[in-house]
Parts: structure tokens; C-alpha cells; sequence
């Protein structure tokens, strides 16, 4: 039973000792910005009106007074100090206050 205690001991030691690497603590995920999906992307018509482009992205990241024909969403996924995703969606409008054209663009590498 001794030997047991000792052998038991000394592996707990040299676990404690050189796990420190091995576990980590689970970092949560931290979602920032507009978040919206390929889905959202794919309900986007042109000549949609400002309300319904608003109804199915929510509200955008940045509506520029001086540019009120352009809207951008803004979102990025980090986990801890690493940086997993980050992506900005570009909305144009016409004359007309209808949706022209979009454009998605990866911030990161």
C-alpha cells in the first residue's frame, strides 16, 4: 500500500509539473459587430428599400451621415488573444434609396 501512495504521488507530481501547457483554460468565444450569416446574404434582392435590408441585417455598424448611401456591417470572432475572423459587409443604395449592390470583404489573413 505504501508503494502505491509513492508511485501515486510521484505521478500526480510530474503530471502537475508538466501539464501546465496541457491545460488551459477554456476560452469563450467573443463575437463582435453585426453578425450575420451567408443566409442573410443570400435574402438580399436589389431594390430592396432601407427598411427591409434593416429587417434582415439589423441595424448597421456605421451609417455615415456625410455617405447616407452606404452602410457597413462590421463583425469578428476572437477567441482569447487570437483573432479568428473579421469581416465587413458593404451596403450601397441608389437615388432612389433602394439597394443597389453589396460586397463582403475579409479583414484578416
Amino acid at each position: 500500500m505504501k508503494q502505491f501512495q509513492i508511485k501515486f504521488i510521484s505521478l500526480m507530481a510530474v503530471l502537475s509539473l508538466s501539464s501546465c501547457e496541457f491545460f488551459q483554460p477554456y476560452k469563450v468565444p467573443i463575437l463582435q459587430g453585426n453578425i450575420y450569416t451567408a443566409e442573410d446574404l443570400e435574402k438580399l434582392q436589389q431594390g430592396m428599400t432601407k427598411d427591409q435590408v434593416k429587417f434582415v441585417l439589423g441595424t448597421p455598424l456605421i451609417n455615415d451621415p456625410f455617405h447616407a448611401k452606404r452602410w457597413d456591417y462590421y463583425n469578428s470572432v476572437q477567441v482569447g488573444e487570437n483573432l479568428v475572423s473579421e469581416e465587413k459587409l458593404i451596403i450601397l443604395f441608389n437615388e432612389d434609396n433602394k439597394l443597389e449592390m453589396w460586397s463582403t470583404e475579409k479583414l484578416n489573413n
